[in-house]
Parts: C-alpha cells; structure tokens; sequence
C-alpha cells in the first residue's frame, strides 16, 4: 500500500509542476532608464491565464527623469489590442520595486512607462522597460 501511495503523489507532484512551471522573460531598458534592469516571472494556467510578477531594479524615481514624471505605469498589450494599465509600479529607496498581475492572454508584451498620473488610459511615450512574452 505504501508503494502504491508514493506513485500517487509522485504523479501528483508531477502534474502540478507540469501546470504550474514558471518561466522568466528578461526586460530590455531604454535610453530613459539604461541603468533599469527587470524581468518577469509567469506561469500560464489551464484556463489560459497568465499570472505574472514583474521585477526591477537601478531604476530611477520617475520624478528624477526629464521631464519629471510622478509614477512608473505598467502596460499589458496584446497582439492587435489596445494596452491595457494593469497599475503603478512602486520603486523604493534602493531602486527596486515589483508589481504582481494576471492577464487572460497567453502571449503579449509587458512594458513601463513614466506617467503623470497613475490612472491614464494611453501611455505616454516615455518607455523605460519592455519584454514579450509568448505562449508556449
């Protein structure tokens, strides 16, 4: 019975691992930010979600940019859509900051950028980080 138990869970552990394997995508800087490094941790689940922790660090306070800006806004856009916000990414005192989203989409790209306001609808151009990340 106990042999028959461990098979049980190792094909459980299995399976799990299988659904929730997690992938990383580096983010690529712009001249706004070239000291900026990031990348994204995400997982796709079997309803074809994605769930994702954006990661950064040596990047700048959007107010010592030029122009100033007040906050980092971060961008999910899928091919043939319009970007959508997904919230403010918050940078400490060590130029570090993280933001956790789930998107419905498989593939899309990620990107920041240093707004005016955290509620805009449409960035405004000052893109500092950006990755794609593609389904499997």
């Amino acid at each position: 019975m106990t042999n028959v138990r461990f098979v049980i869970v190792a094909m459980a552990i299995l399976l799990v691992a299988g659904i929730a394997s997690a992938d990383e995508v580096k983010l690529r800087s712009s001249q706004i930010a070239p000291a900026a490094e990031g990348k994204i941790d995400y997982q796709h689940d079997r309803n074809g979600n994605t769930s994702m922790e954006l990661k950064v660090e040596h990047l700048a306070t959007p107010n010592s940019l030029q122009p100033v800006k007040q906050v980092y806004v971060v961008w999910v856009q899928a091919p043939g859509q319009p970007p959508e916000n997904q919230g403010v990414l918050k940078v400490n005192e060590d130029l570090k900051g993280s933001i956790k989203m789930i998107t419905r989409n498989e593939s899309f790209d990620v990107f920041v950028t240093a707004e005016d306001t955290p509620s805009v609808t449409q960035p405004s151009g000052m893109e500092v980080l950006r990755a794609s990340v593609q389904n499997r």
